[in-house]
């Protein structure tokens, strides 16, 4: 079973929700960073210990949900550990995994229904690395 984090900001925060459920019934561990309530926070306060957990190993990704995918985006991948992509559909969410080994995903809340952001989750979950000629690369990205 995979252990995932979930996390953004007041924007995110109705996907994050229904998110969290549904991984849960899927048998996911999910740790929800918050928010707890669609007031307005900032979304760094809530990424920051997502990203954190993943590279210490207590995590096995994550999932960051803001209105655009950017700042949340941006936040995470202020860590050395963390390879996070923004995606807005499935296919950019398999490619995440297959070719960068994202372990985290950035879904933009105000630019994707949640049928769509429920099937980029699972198809990130889902998703294993291919390795091989990636592998060199991944290993290019920290600095």
């Amino acid at each position: 079973m995979k252990k995932v984090g979930i996390g953004g900001d007041h924007a995110g925060y109705e996907y994050k929700t229904q998110l969290s459920s549904y991984l849960k019934e899927l048998g996911y561990e999910v740790t929800d960073f918050g928010p707890s309530s669609d007031d307005s926070v900032d979304y760094p306060d809530y990424i920051h210990p997502m990203a954190t957990k993943i590279e210490e190993g207590e995590l096995d990704c994550g999932i960051a949900i803001c209105g655009s995918g950017n700042g949340v985006c941006m936040t995470a991948n202020k860590h050395q550990g963390i390879r996070a992509a923004l995606t807005w559909n499935k296919e950019l969410a398999a490619l995440a995994r297959q070719h960068n080994n994202a372990n985290v995903i950035c879904l933009p809340s105000r630019f994707v229904d949640y049928a769509s952001a429920q099937d980029m989750a699972r198809t990130f979950l889902e998703t294993e690395f291919e390795g091989g000629r990636h592998q060199r690369r991944v290993d290019k990205i920290s600095c």
